[in-house]
């Protein structure tokens, strides 16, 4: 199977240094940029915990994070659309 990412999605997952070739499957994508995603979030969290930054602007850090990776929020089927290339031989 082979997928068409929509290019505005090719274009945030590139900021994360992705480039999906066209057998990826959207959801791997996903996973991948959600996972980077937590570990920036343990890692915010790992400073706050150690006094590396304080409560006050906490808050805020988070929610600049959740808007770093608002590809996250958007639905996976908006991700990219099914292209079927190779027909099927007789």
């Amino acid at each position: 199977m082979e997928y068409t990412y929509h290019p505005r999605i090719l274009e945030e997952l590139a900021r994360f240094g992705l480039r999906p070739r066209p057998s990826t499957p959207p959801s791997l994508a996903k996973e991948f940029v959600n996972d980077l995603y937590r570990h920036e979030l343990r890692r915010l969290r790992r400073r706050l915990r150690s006094r590396e930054i304080l409560k006050e602007g906490y808050a805020d850090r988070v929610v600049a994070l959740r808007k770093k990776y608002f590809l996250l929020s958007v639905r996976l089927d908006l991700w990219a659309r099914v292209s079927r290339t190779q027909e099927l031989a007789p």
